[in-house]
């Protein structure tokens, strides 16, 4: 029996991303240097690009959380839910950089703007799709549990 308080990847199954039916050239173009990097390279590109020390954790979050960033000074934080599967914490992991390398003045000030939160939200869902699509495309993960 599951605990209360306990996530299931089942829980995620019913709002998985489809990808989009056609990717953008910027995505496809900043999305192939991210190909297949490991958690390190990954942050270390992201550190890189920034200029910030971050930090990757895999965390229990709420299922309706995938994952989120916070960053204070020159200090960063990924959060990502523990409870997806390998290739969607991967997703989320490139979402949070793309908020990382372009929304720099967060949530807040941009809610502020007339700025769309779900055009936002979409170009990083964009990113991360080009990131992940070799991937997604060859299958790689579909028989990890």
């Amino acid at each position: 029996m599951q605990e209360k308080d306990s996530i299931s990847w089942e829980d995620f199954s019913e709002d998985l991303p489809t990808p989009p039916e056609f990717m953008p050239k910027w995505a496809l173009k900043e999305g192939e240097h991210w190909h297949r990097l490991c958690d390190f390279d990954i942050l270390a590109r992201a550190e890189e690009m920034t200029g910030l020390i971050l930090e990757l954790k895999y965390e229990l979050l709420p299922a309706a959380v995938w994952g989120i960033h916070i960053v204070r000074g020159q200090r960063g934080r990924v959060y990502i839910n523990s409870s997806l599967s390998l290739f969607w914490r991967r997703f989320a992991i490139f979402h949070e950089v793309y908020h990382l390398l372009n929304n720099t003045k967060g949530v807040s000030f941009w809610k502020r703007t007339f700025v769309s939160m779900e055009g936002i939200e979409k170009a990083a869902d964009n990113f991360a799709w080009a990131a992940v699509w070799p991937e997604w495309i060859e299958g790689d993960y579909s028989d990890w549990s």
